[in-house]
C-alpha cells in the first residue's frame, strides 16, 4: 500500500484527488494539509511515501515546504510529486532543485497521476507525467558546471548508464540498450546515486544537464 498525503491551498481539488486516490486498491490517502506550513507535522505523524505538493500557496509555498521537509527527514524524507497548473514554471524547477522527485501538472488525467504516484513511489520515473526536456533544459542555462572527483569515481559503464537514465531511459530500456539484466541496472543507478551523492533519479538529471552530460 502507497501512503500518499496531499497538499494544497484548494479544499475542493484535494477532496477530488483524494477521491481518486483512494479508489485504487495499492493507494491511499493518509493525509492532507492546505498550506505548506502544515507540511512538515504531517509528514511526521503521518509518514506517508509520497506528498503531492501544489507548489504555489499564499503562505509557505511548495518550493519551501519541499525544503523544509529534506531538511527535516533527510534520507527519510517521503516522495514529493509536485502539483503545477504549467508545464514550464520556474516554481517547479526551484521544487526540483530543493528535492522534489518531479512534477505533474493539475489537468492530468487522473489514470496519469495515478501512475505517477506508483512510479515515483518505486523511484523509477526520472520525470513525472507533463514534465518536458525544457525544465531540465533551464538547468543547464543558468550555468554549466565542471565535474569534480565524484564523477571521476564513476567507472565507464556507470557514465553510460548515467547519460541513458538522464535522456529519461528505464532501467529496462537502459538493460536492452546495454545489454544487462534490469536488476544490474538497478545496481549500478543506485552506486551513481551514492558516489554522487544524489537522492534519486530526477536529482540525477538536473546533475546531467548542470554538468552539461546530456
Amino acid at each position: 500500500m502507497i501512503r500518499v498525503a496531499l497538499v494544497d491551498d484548494q479544499a475542493m481539488f484535494r477532496a477530488g484527488i483524494a477521491m481518486v486516490i483512494d479508489s485504487q486498491p495499492d493507494l491511499t490517502v493518509v493525509a492532507q494539509a492546505g498550506d505548506g506550513a502544515d507540511a512538515e507535522a504531517m509528514v511526521r505523524e503521518h509518514r506517508p511515501d509520497v506528498v503531492l505538493m501544489d507548489v504555489r500557496m499564499p503562505r509557505v509555498d511548495g518550493v519551501a515546504a519541499t525544503r523544509r521537509l529534506v531538511d527535516a527527514f533527510g534520507d527519510e524524507c517521503p516522495k514529493v510529486l509536485v502539483l503545477t497548473t504549467f508545464d514550464l514554471d520556474e516554481s517547479a524547477a526551484g521544487a526540483i532543485e530543493a528535492g522534489a522527485s518531479g512534477f505533474v501538472l493539475k489537468d492530468t488525467r487522473p489514470e496519469l497521476l495515478l501512475e505517477t504516484i506508483r512510479a515515483v513511489a518505486d523511484g523509477s520515473q526520472v520525470m513525472a507525467a507533463g514534465a518536458t526536456r525544457r525544465l531540465f533544459e533551464t538547468f543547464r542555462s543558468r550555468s554549466v558546471r565542471s565535474t569534480g572527483p565524484e564523477y571521476d569515481a564513476l567507472t565507464p559503464r556507470e557514465r553510460e548508464i548515467l547519460v541513458r537514465a538522464a535522456q529519461g531511459m528505464s532501467n529496462g530500456e537502459i538493460a536492452a540498450a546495454e545489454f544487462l539484466s534490469e536488476a544490474t541496472v538497478k545496481t549500478h543507478v543506485s552506486r551513481i546515486l551514492t558516489k554522487l551523492q544524489l537522492r534519486d533519479r530526477v536529482q540525477l538529471v538536473v546533475y546531467a544537464y548542470e554538468h552539461d552530460l546530456v
